[in-house]
């Protein structure tokens, strides 16, 4: 996966999985079938606005379809898993998201080359970026896909964090106000899927704090 993929283990209320995005128990039973038009397509990971998951998948359905390009998002969905929880005394089993603040995609390979799908997803509210190059997203590996999906079936433990920075790695910010920054890393928060970068700011060092879908390595 890509080394910017990080979840985030904090959730609120808000990150609970809405009704219209719960997925069905049965193994892989929430997908539908690719369409058969010769077109390969890959997962993605879109990063978008944490809260705002079901709005994006929402809007993202809605105007692919208004466009006649619904055929080009055949899948996509908000990783959920099942929590168990002691509330006045009884034990209940609730959905929530453990990759809050993203939503996957299958997608055509390379869907910067197509203009009108790019451009429908990079302007849908909500929507940050995808994970990789801000401009050249980087498919997830189908085993991941299928790690994913085996925990949301129950079949699994959700994935633990996997951290392929350094400190001292220098890497570059693609976004933010700090973006186009070069910079070396002071600390990494895997936890909360945030680094500590050291950069150059009017001729001073100074530490900015940055999340890792916010830099590319250098």
């Amino acid at each position: 996966m890509s080394d910017n993929w990080q979840p985030e283990d904090e959730w609120s209320e808000a990150d609970q999985v809405a009704p219209d995005i719960e997925q069905d128990e049965e193994e892989s039973s929430f997908l539908k079938p690719v369409p058969d038009d010769g077109v390969g397509r890959r997962w993605y990971a879109l990063h978008v606005h944490s809260g705002q998951e079901a709005t994006v998948i929402d809007m993202l359905r809605m105007s692919s379809d208004q466009e006649g390009i619904g055929h080009l998002i055949p899948n996509l969905f908000v990783p959920v898993e099942q929590v168990a929880e002691v509330r006045s005394g009884e034990k209940k089993v609730s959905k929530r998201k453990f990759f809050p603040g993203y939503i996957l995609l299958q997608l055509p390979t390379h869907p910067e080359n197509y203009p009108e799908l790019w451009q429908l997803i990079k302007e849908t509210p909500g929507v940050s970026g995808f994970i990789g190059s801000r401009n050249l997203p980087v498919p997830l590996e189908d085993s991941e896909v299928a790690a994913i999906i085996d925990v949301i079936t129950g079949e699994r433990e959700r994935p633990k964090p996997k951290v392929d920075f350094e400190v001292g790695e220098r890497i570059r910010i693609v976004d933010g106000p700090f973006a186009n920054f070069l910079g070396r890393i002071e600390d990494i928060n895997a936890e909360r899927g945030t680094l500590k970068v050291m950069v150059e700011i009017f001729e001073r060092m100074t530490t900015v704090e940055v999340e890792f879908w916010q830099v590319e390595q250098v």
